[in-house]
């Protein structure tokens, strides 16, 4: 471990965890509170769905969720740089 790496206990789902990374502990309580509202939502939605559903199907939409913003990232640096271009084609 680097001197930026600590470790987080976490209670998710009711189980216990220690997740090792560079992120603040506000951070990653942030994140465990999201994580099991999204599960008690989910597990209220669908009541038969197990935990492995559940966090498959959470993985599967934050995963698509990245890849949406990286995708809207992307273009919106094209559209910046093609302004640029514009910009000084215009002069």
């Amino acid at each position: 471990m680097t001197e930026d790496t600590h470790r987080f206990k976490a209670v998710i789902a009711g189980k216990s965890y220690t997740i090792v990374g560079q992120a603040t502990d506000e951070h990653m309580r942030a994140v465990t509170d999201v994580l099991n509202e999204q599960l008690t939502q989910l597990k209220q939605l669908a009541p038969n769905m197990s935990k492995e559903d559940a966090a498959i199907l959470m993985a599967f939409n934050a995963i698509s969720d990245q890849l949406k913003l990286a995708a809207a990232s992307d273009q919106s640096a094209t559209t910046d740089d093609a302004k640029t271009v514009e910009t000084k084609t215009e002069d």
